[in-house]
């Protein structure tokens, strides 16, 4: 039998959400395709009709908007050293953008593709023959997590490295759907299911990410992976204070979802610590092992709060 394979390129954000409806839910949104084509190589990923975003130049802007700085969902990781206003407010964000992958993917993955990023985990991130093999976990239609053993939660996790740095500096997301257009908190869309790790309705499109200007962020960023190049994080830390002596701490690839954890200048830091290490779900589903990853979180943090209390 054959499949038919649908790729279409809207020139708004309108027509791509109406695309999207009337593609009943057999459709995914292309951005840069870093993440969707690797997936669709390895089986995970098998809508039948591709609705390709990168031909509204309006997703492409960085813009002041009252007292935030938009940045367009589709504007390229390796872009966002071009804009002096990021450089100069949120110099973070660029830093964790030079974290991810290498430069050729950094040039075509876009901000709006990096914090929406699919869950990863060992067990799951392999070939379709690989999976067949093994045996389907949960996030592949199958009956068991083989991490975990758990036939109810899924523990891949949440590997963007750019969604860290943005929560940290109390990032918004503007969405659009069917519904309208509204504004809510970046982290407000993770659900902590690694099997469905957002929230967003399907036909929603994220069109850009707002940060708060004049609050002057100091942060600090740390990754671990094998390489410093390619590889996806095995542990992403980010430590931000503002002018008003908030902290926060947001860690990736330890949970299905960002480890949120507030504070102040004030607070007792091993207590904040050890806050994110209870809230922290890592398990043995990756190259480094779970014991390593966790004590890697306190030496992140440490090491964060040492530099950005003498800087900040």
């Amino acid at each position: 039998m054959t499949v038919h394979k649908t790729y279409l390129q809207p020139a708004s954000v309108h027509e791509a959400i109406n695309m999207a409806v009337h593609a009943e839910n057999d459709f995914r949104f292309l951005a840069g395709g870093t993440d969707v084509m690797v997936n669709r190589f390895q089986g995970n990923e098998t809508s039948s009709c591709l609705i390709d975003l990168s031909g509204i130049h309006a997703l492409k802007e960085v813009k002041k908007d009252g007292d935030y700085l938009m940045i367009g969902s589709l504007v390229a990781l390796h872009d966002l050293q071009n804009h002096i206003e990021i450089a100069n407010e949120f110099p973070v964000v660029i830093e964790a953008a030079h974290a991810v992958g290498s430069p050729l993917i950094r040039r075509t993955a876009t901000v709006g593709g990096n914090i929406l990023c699919e869950n990863r985990c060992i067990f799951y991130n392999q070939s379709d023959w690989w999976r067949n093999a093994v045996g389907f976990c949960l996030k592949c239609e199958g009956n068991i997590c083989i991490a975990t053993g758990s036939i109810k939660h899924c523990y891949s996790e949440f590997v963007s490295d750019m969604a860290p740095a943005l929560i940290s500096l109390d990032a918004l997301v503007e969405i659009s759907d069917p519904e309208g257009v509204r504004r809510i908190k970046l982290e407000d869309i993770y659900t902590g299911d690694g099997v469905r790790p957002r929230n967003l309705d399907r036909n929603a499109v994220i069109t850009s990410i707002g940060l708060p200007l004049h609050q002057e962020f100091h942060s600090v960023f740390n990754k671990l992976r094998q390489r410093e190049s390619m590889d996806f994080t095995s542990l992403t830390t980010v430590v931000s204070l503002n002018k008003n002596g908030k902290v926060k701490i947001v860690l990736g690839g330890v949970d299905p979802k960002p480890v949120i954890v507030g504070g102040s200048r004030n607070s007792d830091i091993e207590v904040l610590v050890t806050q994110a290490l209870k809230r922290s779900k890592a398990i043995d589903n990756e190259i480094f092992s779970r014991n390593y990853r966790r004590a890697m979180i306190r030496v992140f943090l440490e090491r964060s709060f040492e530099k950005l209390f003498v800087e900040g």
